[in-house]
C-alpha cells in the first residue's frame, strides 16, 4: 500500500480510491466533457477577429478610379498620405513599420549608411514643412 492512500477500496475489484483516483462512479464517462458549458466551438479570439477585420476588402477611390484593397492596406495608404503632407508622427510610424517588416535595422538597431541617408533626407523634409507651418501660425 502507498503512503498517499486516503480512501478505501471500491466495490469493483482491486481499484483503490485515493489521491488522484476518484471513485469509478464519479469519473467522467468516456466521450463526456469535463466542462460541458466551456468555450463553444467556433468561438474566435481577438487575434482572429482582428485578422478578419484587417483582411476585409473595401472599395477605395484612388486617382479617379475605384479599386478594392484590404482595410490594412487602406490604413497604411492613409498614413502614407499624411506623412507626405508633413505629419511627422505618420512618417515615423511608417518608417518604424518598414524597419520592422523588412529588417532594415542591423542587430544593434542602427541603419546602414544608405538607409540612414534616406531616413535623414525624409526627416529634413518633414522638419522643413513643420517650420513653415509654425511660421504661418506665429
Amino acid at each position: 500500500m502507498s503512503k498517499h492512500r486516503i480512501g478505501s477500496r471500491s466495490n469493483s475489484g482491486n481499484y483503490e480510491v485515493g489521491y488522484r483516483r476518484p471513485p469509478k462512479k464519479s469519473q467522467f464517462k468516456q466521450g463526456q466533457s469535463g466542462n460541458p458549458k466551456g468555450r463553444p466551438k467556433g468561438a474566435r479570439n481577438e487575434a482572429t477577429i482582428l485578422n478578419n477585420i484587417f483582411n476585409r476588402q473595401i472599395e477605395m477611390r484612388e486617382g479617379g478610379r475605384v479599386r478594392k484593397v484590404s482595410v490594412l492596406e487602406a490604413m497604411l495608404l492613409k498614413f502614407t498620405e499624411d506623412a507626405l503632407k508633413g505629419n511627422p508622427k505618420s512618417a515615423v510610424f511608417l518608417l518604424n513599420r518598414l524597419r520592422l517588416t523588412e529588417g532594415i535595422a542591423t542587430e544593434t538597431g542602427e541603419l546602414d549608411q544608405d538607409d540612414r541617408a534616406v531616413f535623414d533626407s525624409i526627416m529634413q523634409e518633414l522638419e522643413a514643412k513643420l517650420e513653415k507651418k509654425k511660421e504661418k501660425r506665429g
